[in-house]
């Protein structure tokens, strides 16, 4: 499965297709589904432009994107700690939520992860359990009694650099180990983005790719749009036999 995670905290500034209204994520989920992604993740934002868990922002993203992709495209949310640190205040929010994402991911090692988790659970989403490199994440998620209720594992690998950044994903897979219940997503970021896609296309694992994670293709050259970047990734799951669809 190749999910495109279309913004993440990115500005305009840094690339002027990263959509930020939802009338924008909606025109770059339908691109990027068409170019070959399979799944959507994105960051909802407020009225000042910041990433929101509030009911409206939530709503209005989710329904311009799931109208504008077909039926079976399954969107996601981030609850990361920096739009509101209170993980008590993320679970009350989710909980008021009106319009419901198919999944949403949490980052397990910040602080309250579990909370956040729950709330997801009780409503009926889908949980992505973000585990990163360099942290406490894989050994706080694998003792939580519900991880075997997420519905994948993020294997998020944090090291941008190029030379290392594939060594850094076999060593945070190894820490995951090899007995979990749920699916694997590996995915990199920047500089890592690419060698990470290639190693998780070689393992046959899901993986992801969008304006959030890298701004250029595997040639340096700066990517025009988030479809251009899966077009980019199904061509190297191409080169792998696309296992990550079987």
């Amino acid at each position: 499965m190749l999910q495109v995670c279309l913004n993440g905290v990115r500005s305009r500034s840094e690339n002027r297709r990263v959509p930020v209204t939802p009338e924008e994520l909606a025109a770059e989920a339908a691109r990027a589904v068409g170019a070959g992604a399979e799944d959507v993740h994105l960051h909802t934002r407020g009225a000042d432009g910041l990433d929101s868990l509030e009911p409206r922002a939530v709503a209005g993203a989710v329904d311009a994107v799931r109208a504008a992709v077909p039926e079976g495209v399954r969107i996601g949310v981030t609850t990361g700690a920096w739009a509101v640190p209170d993980p008590e205040r993320r679970a009350e929010l989710i909980r008021s939520w009106t319009v419901l994402p198919d999944h949403a991911s949490v980052n397990w090692h910040e602080e309250g992860a579990e909370t956040v988790a729950e709330a997801l659970l009780e409503h009926g989403i889908g949980v992505e359990a973000g585990i990163w490199s360099g942290t406490d994440g894989a050994r706080r998620f694998r003792a939580w009694p519900l991880a075997d209720q997420v519905l994948r594992v993020l294997a998020e690998v944090t090291d941008t650099d190029p030379a290392t950044a594939a060594s850094t994903a076999t060593a945070l897979l190894r820490d995951l180990g090899d007995d979990l219940a749920a699916p694997l997503l590996l995915h990199g970021e920047d500089g890592g983005a690419w060698p990470v896609l290639r190693v998780a296309a070689g393992l046959g694992l899901d993986t992801r790719i969008g304006l959030e994670d890298v701004l250029t293709l595997p040639d340096g050259s700066t990517a025009r749009d988030n479809a251009r970047l899966v077009r980019a990734a199904r061509e190297i799951l191409a080169g792998h036999g696309d296992r990550s669809k079987q």
